[in-house]
């Protein structure tokens, strides 16, 4: 299965304290929400443009921009 990529990548807070991991594509993005304890609003949103991106009705871009808005909702944006 290809990825579906996005550009520029989403700098997220990581697992490891201090850490800051890039996110550059839609099942990355999808992985991390998975990952995060508060499900905001934002989260659902970027949640469902992932299922969306992979039936084809959204854009790996559209699914960036869901991606940052939701980590900054929960507070796990990091500037690079």
């Amino acid at each position: 299965m290809a990825l579906h990529w996005f550009s520029p990548p989403v700098y997220v807070r990581s697992d490891k304290v201090g850490t800051t991991t890039g996110i550059s594509h839609v099942e990355g993005a999808a992985q991390e929400l998975m990952k995060w304890r508060k499900r905001g609003p934002k989260w659902k949103t970027a949640v469902q443009f992932c299922v969306d991106c992979f039936a084809d009705r959204a854009s790996p871009q559209d699914v960036r921009k869901a991606f940052e808005e939701a980590a900054k909702e929960e507070g796990m944006l990091r500037g690079h």
